[in-house]
């Protein structure tokens, strides 16, 4: 960051690195200021906090066991029948 407050446009561009915590403490501090004094981009950041938390907790999610068993079954069908035609 530079050695100005950021406009809205830069913190926007910034916000995945913020959510992240992949930025340095004094850019991370500059970036909390603003989303403490701006209400459309604290809107914004807890938008795409949630949205990557949702993600990230839906892809964690596993099938259950009986949805898995079934796709194997059908998959294990669909080789056969692969098979058996190209024979």
């Amino acid at each position: 960051m530079q050695g100005h407050d950021p406009d809205c446009s830069e913190v926007i561009h910034q916000i995945f690195t913020f959510i992240d915590n992949e930025m340095d403490s004094a850019d991370c501090a500059v970036i909390q200021k603003h989303l403490d004094e701006c209400g459309p981009c604290l809107a914004k950041y807890d938008l795409e906090r949630t949205v990557k938390s949702l993600v990230a907790r839906s892809c964690s999610e596993t099938a259950p066991q009986e949805l898995r068993d079934k796709v194997l079954v059908r998959i294990r069908e669909v080789q056969i029948t692969i098979t058996e035609t190209e024979g």
